[in-house]
């Protein structure tokens, strides 16, 4: 009789092995989680400009995660200042679009970026309302890669 149980444990502890070994995933363990929609992660510099001021603004640095062919501006739009990105377009290495601040103040602006390869852009928005006008420049590199399901 120990014999007979013997060899049902042998073969359900087979049969286990056996299922283990042909399951694409382990045992017990949950539904794959939804492919990562890739994207690049880019460390950005920004810094205003604005003649007549008698001193230089900082620097902003971020990190903004966008697809791997840009399909809008790189940086979303100023929903403090309502800004609203329009007329995007990329012909070569350059992208460019224009801008429209409600504000205060209201301003309006073109921007373009010049890529160098996948690795690293310069550009620069230029902003004009009656008040004023002002130039932000812009620089990036690509830092590594993101997932952009978790923007």
């Amino acid at each position: 009789m120990c014999a007979r149980r013997g060899r049902r444990v042998a073969a359900m502890v087979g049969f286990i092995l056996l299922a283990a070994l042909a399951s694409p995933r382990p045992l017990g363990a949950a539904d794959p989680a939804p492919a990562a929609a890739p994207g690049d992660l880019w460390e950005t510099t920004s810094q205003m400009t604005i003649p007549g001021m008698p001193m230089q603004m900082p620097a902003q640095k971020s990190k903004v995660c966008t697809p791997k062919e840009w399909k809008e501006p790189p940086a979303a739009a100023d929903a403090q200042r309502k800004c609203v990105n329009s007329d995007f377009k990329v012909v070569g290495v350059k992208a460019t679009w224009k801008v429209a601040c409600e504000g205060p103040p209201s301003m309006t602006g073109e921007a373009e970026i010049t890529r160098d390869g996948d690795t690293a852009y310069t550009g620069a928005i230029k902003f004009a309302s009656e008040e004023m006008s002002m130039t932000v420049k812009l620089d990036g590199k690509r830092v590594g890669a993101c997932d952009l399901s978790k923007k």
